[in-house]
């Protein structure tokens, strides 16, 4: 292999934010922090835990709050007729040939 085009590795400390526990990995960054760790996700534990620091599912709630509540009726577009493209040129045309 080449030397210098490969990153530095290092023995890496992850620290998770949800639960605050921290194990050791592999990678090219000396220091992680992550939101939810596999001691802590809902997958993992077996419960359900709803992670939602910014609000998200609560402004989504509020947002569409309105269309669940009454469903909007549709207003139904008349169908554009097609011109008929039989011209009597044609047929001319046709006979004529």
């Amino acid at each position: 292999m080449k030397k210098e085009t490969h990153p530095e590795y290092f023995e890496a400390t992850v620290h998770c934010a949800g639960c605050g526990a921290s194990f050791s990995t592999g990678s090219t960054v000396a220091e992680m922090r992550i939101n939810v760790c596999s001691q802590c996700h809902p997958f993992y534990t077996g419960q359900l835990k709803l992670v939602d620091a910014e609000g998200r599912v609560d402004r989504f709630n509020k947002r569409y709050a309105k269309f669940s509540a009454a469903p909007a009726s549709k207003k139904e577009t008349p169908k554009k007729e097609t011109p008929k493209t039989d011209s009597p040129k044609k047929e001319k045309l046709e006979h004529s040939a």
